[in-house]
């Protein structure tokens, strides 16, 4: 019988702990996940501003730390400079230029973004993974190929389901790029998947659980729960609860701060390790992490303060710059140097039984003899390495407090300080004019606005500020030339070109306006208003054939739209009414009925009574005009019933009037048009100064010509043949 291998291993088998079990499993295996996600959540809820400036100072020692560990290990030795070289040097000088030329481009920004934003949960699964087969190799287990493949999948999926998550509808974050899959398509992908990642880690853990026991596997254990942790519960919630997770929290927030945290746990036993099998004398975690800081500061502070105050760069695009190519830098970096199947790796985090110094012979010089000096033990050598650190330390201070004052929306003097440090950050002037403009300090806010263009003419928020200000002072000649100059930067700026057409439009450049209105709508059909903009101006030039179908193409755009994303129905009706005019004007006469009666419709769900009555009364008129008498009387009637629900004697009046021409024109009887005439005239004996009363008073008066005496016989009781003329039928 097969002796089982479940049971417990000798006591000579090796520790699975690196640290201790405590720190293991809280930082190393994430056990702390939980509990910090659920502080970050309520806390954020809470303090949004106050949970912000905290994760910024936790950068400090954590994330610029966990950057600078690597760069430590790979460029602190020969050996390892040369053998990683293509990654120390080649892509490193590809991104130093990719640096310098996104300051150039600001287009290229948004793409950086989106790219680090999508790395970096891929980079953090790659870490979990790799940890977790640390955890499993320690434990004595040794995964077959089917097997390790199974839990890679596992971790893959779980990945493949978040992303899916992030690529899911429009984008919300101007920063993050997204292709806008349809949430059908998602829903499907992740059942699949969902599918797919329960039967690899069942496949999977079962190999490892027969070979060492649950008990041994607890670290790989809370590792794996906390991958599922991290990337299954947001799309869980997002499907459950509708909740979506910003992309930007994953590599800004609880997740960065654990990640690293988790990273810098695994790289100082490693380090320790590395020193102690070189034989240099006692590893010393102070300096070790004072060099990790100082180093962390320098890749993330410098370089932003000094494009912004050298360059005049906008500070905060120069800050997105540099964080997703470090980071970027950083992920193709550490998946090269950290790979268990390295030997000397293995032997360091795995506790193999190899001699240790053996494997590491080869890593004990500094690459580049320049350098060697700096890190020497001479005197001046150290007093420069102190003042160094000293220096970024201060320089990652002043960081910390500009971050700080910057984020006091509400502080003017916070702003103004924050502006003091640094005047060339686009988002800082902007909130800086905002809390101007509310202080009642205009011209300092105009000021501020045009600073922020000036560092930054893509941003859209400053140029819409200062638009917004300048449009309701009336300023429409300067707010002309600020979006005329915008369109040089930013073309392509749908709601700009919109903007723009309606300001040239306001100064008297029609064709200009209309251009700019189809340019938008070139470049996003979704632009509802450029269409009734574009239809209104043409129809305004008399050319109502070219301004049917905007108007038609407005109306199909509102009919797919959302309830709440209709405009209101009396100004929907208004619209529906002036493209039956155009329609008319084009001689459309069989279209301007329909569009009639889709007026009449809209009105009536609206309960708009008003304007359901003007539209049956045009399209009486528009059939009247056809000749077609029977299609045009109930037309009339329904209009006269309608307006009989209202207190509005003009528009009573005024339909009457049309009613009683109608009557007069189509041969029924006179004193049947008469009685109509009588009361519209007796309606508007308080408007007796309108063109209106005069017309009703001419027709009036030749009536009474035909009519006689029998004219005076109907001044006495009209209202008799007017219910007449109301209940009219044909045969």
């Amino acid at each position: 019988m097969k002796k089982s291998i479940t049971g417990p291993l000798p006591q000579s088998a090796p520790p699975v702990w690196v640290y201790n079990p405590w720190l293991d499993l809280i930082v190393g295996c994430g056990a702390w996940s939980g509990p910090l996600l659920l502080l970050a959540y309520y806390a954020s809820r809470s303090s949004a501003m106050g949970w912000s400036i905290a994760f910024y100072g936790l950068a400090l020692f954590f994330n610029y730390p966990h950057y600078m560990a690597t760069i430590y290990r790979a460029y602190h030795s020969a050996a390892d400079f040369h053998k990683y070289r293509i990654f120390t040097v080649h892509i490193t000088a590809l991104i130093a230029l990719t640096l310098i030329l996104s300051h150039f481009w600001f287009r290229a920004i948004p793409w950086i973004f989106t790219l680090y934003l999508i790395w970096s949960p891929w980079h953090y699964s790659g870490q979990n993974y790799g940890l977790f087969m640390m955890f499993a190799r320690r434990g004595g287990a040794a995964p077959s190929v089917p097997g390790r493949r199974a839990l890679y999948s596992a971790f893959l999926i779980s990945y493949l389901i978040l992303l899916l998550s992030f690529l899911t509808g429009s984008s919300n974050d101007p920063l993050f790029v997204s292709p806008g899959i349809p949430e059908r398509v998602t829903s499907v992908a992740v059942l699949l998947l969902a599918v797919a990642f329960i039967g690899c880690s069942a496949y999977g853990w079962s190999g490892l659980a027969e070979q060492v026991g649950w008990r041994r596997l607890l670290p790989a254990l809370t590792l794996f729960s906390t991958q599922c942790l991290w990337f299954l519960l947001p799309t869980v919630l997002s499907i459950a609860e509708g909740l979506r997770l910003p992309q930007s929290r994953y590599s800004s927030g609880v997740f960065a701060v654990m990640h690293s945290a988790q990273y810098l746990w695994i790289t100082s036993y490693y380090a320790r390790r590395e020193a102690g099998a070189k034989g240099t004398g006692g590893w010393q975690p102070f300096a070790y992490f004072a060099v990790l800081v100082a180093g962390g500061i320098a890749l993330f502070v410098p370089g932003p303060w000094l494009a912004s105050r050298l360059f005049h760069y906008d500070f905060g695009a120069s800050f997105l710059i540099f964080t997703a190519l470090v980071n970027i830098h950083h992920f193709m970096l550490d998946g090269a140097i950290w790979k268990l199947r390295d030997s000397r790796i293995a032997v360091l985090l795995l506790n193999s039984r190899v001699r240790v110094s053996d494997s590491i012979a080869d890593a004990g010089s500094h690459w580049g003899s320049r350098l060697r000096w700096v890190f020497g033990d001479s005197r001046p050598a150290r007093a420069l390495r102190v003042v160094t650190a000293m220096i970024l330390l201060i320089w990652g201070s002043i960081d910390q407090v500009h971050y700080y004052l910057a984020l006091h929306q509400e502080s003017l003097v916070d702003l103004r300080r924050a502006a003091a440090l640094d005047a060339y950050d686009s988002s800082l002037q902007t909130r800086l004019g905002w809390k101007e403009l509310k202080e009642g300090k205009f011209q300092e806010a105009t000021v501020a606005w045009t600073q922020a263009l000036r560092v930054n003419p893509n941003n859209a928020a400053p140029r819409d500020a200062l638009l917004n200000y300048l449009t309701q002072k009336n300023r429409f000649d300067e707010a002309y030339a600020l979006t005329q100059q915008s369109l040089r930067y930013t073309p392509q700026d749908v709601n700009l070109l919109v903007n723009h057409g309606i300001l040239a439009n306001q100064l008297g450049h029609g064709e200009e306006a209309i251009q700019n209105w189809k340019q938008a709508i070139a470049l996003d059909g979704s632009q509802i208003a450029a269409y009734l903009y574009t239809a209104g101006e043409l129809d305004r030039e008399g050319k109502p054939e070219a301004a049917i179908p905007y108007y038609m193409m407005f109306l199909n755009k509102v009919a797919q739209a959302g309830a709440n994303s209709r405009p209101p129905a009396h100004d929907l009706i208004a619209i529906v009414l002036r493209l039956a005019q155009c329609q008319i004007q084009a001689n459309h006469l069989d279209q301007a009925a329909k569009t009639y009666e889709l007026a009449q419709k809209i009105a009536a769900q609206a309960g708009e009574t008003r304007m359901e009555s003007t539209a049956s009364i045009a399209e009486a008129e528009l059939k009247a005009g056809q000749g077609k008498t029977g299609q045009a009387l109930p037309l009339y009637q329904h209009g006269l019933e309608l307006d009989r629900k209202l207190d509005d004697s003009q528009a009573t009046a005024s339909d009457l009037y049309s009613f009683g021409v109608f009557l007069r024109d189509s041969g029924f009887s006179p004193r049947l048009a008469y009685a109509c005439l009588l009361k519209s005239q007796s309606l508007m004996r308080n408007f007796k100064d309108t063109p209106g009363f005069n017309s009703v008073a001419r027709a009036r008066e030749e009536l009474e010509k035909k009519l006689a005496a029998q004219a005076t016989e109907l001044r006495r009781n009209p209202d008799s043949v007017l219910r007449e003329a109301l209940a009219l039928t044909l045969p």
